[in-house]
């Protein structure tokens, strides 16, 4: 049950996308059995001293975007076994040849989080200063008398009323922007896979990221393999992804 949780939670931040990609999964071996867990294709790969469960972490996948699958781990021994993802392998099949699929790490998707946070920032301090010069401007106006002669004004109290309300839509950009990074960290942290020993009897799993597969130019369709190193157990998991509705 508790590998059902794991599942459950890292599909959820793995988002919905819609007019996207589906994957199938084609057992390989006797040991392998095709499922669906709530409405999703799954596949359970058991060899001799663990068990994995894969499914994709939404409905459908980012077309030419990362597939991203949930994996969950179960140490079926007696002795605690390692699960490494640097031992984590992936490879495209196109016209007979194979190419790496790189795994993207939980460290590289914080880096990345970390530039994007960045980003952000910058453009939140741009839109800040442009709001503080607009209100640094709002006391000012222009006036026509009747007689048509024109000229200028200053308004100290509207000045004030704009540069505060400006100050507090600067305040909350600003912690909007903080908010985000630290909930988008927060849910790397809690939902992709790294390296974890499993004692005897353990689940554990997370989110896999994938380099995105080439396109091919054969309708969208793709076929991977996923190769999942548990202690001495090699679990081979292939994937075939392709439009929606194909």
């Amino acid at each position: 049950m508790r590998v059902l949780g794991i599942l459950a939670l890292c599909a959820l931040l793995g988002g919905c996308v819609t007019g996207g990609d589906t994957v199938a999964f084609r057992a390989s071996s006797p040991q392998q059995q095709t499922l669906m867990r709530d409405g999703q294709p799954a596949l359970v790969s058991r060899l001799k001293s663990s068990l994995v469960l894969v499914r994709p972490a939404a409905r459908q996948l980012q077309v030419n975007g990362r597939p991203v699958f949930v994996v969950g781990i179960n140490n079926l021994g007696r002795q605690p076994v390692d699960f490494r993802v640097g031992q984590v392998e992936a490879a495209q099949h196109v016209a007979g040849s194979d190419f790496e699929m790189k795994v993207v790490t939980y460290e590289m998707l914080v880096r990345e989080e970390k530039n994007r946070q960045v980003a952000a920032a910058l453009l939140t301090g741009v839109a800040a200063g442009a709001n503080s010069y607009s209100a640094s401007r709002a006391g000012y106006g222009h006036y026509t008398t009747p007689s048509g002669r024109t000229g200028t004004f200053y308004s100290p109290t509207a000045a004030v009323i704009a540069q505060g309300n400006a100050a507090a839509q600067n305040d909350a950009m600003i912690a909007n922007t903080v908010e985000v990074g630290q909930r988008n960290m927060a849910a790397l942290e809690q939902s992709v896979i790294k390296d974890n020993t499993l004692m005897p009897g353990e689940w554990y799993g997370g989110q896999l990221h994938l380099a995105p597969p080439t396109d091919t130019g054969s309708g969208g369709q793709k076929t991977y393999t996923i190769i999942i190193t548990v202690g001495p157990d090699r679990h081979v998991v292939e994937v075939a992804q392709g439009p929606a509705g194909a």
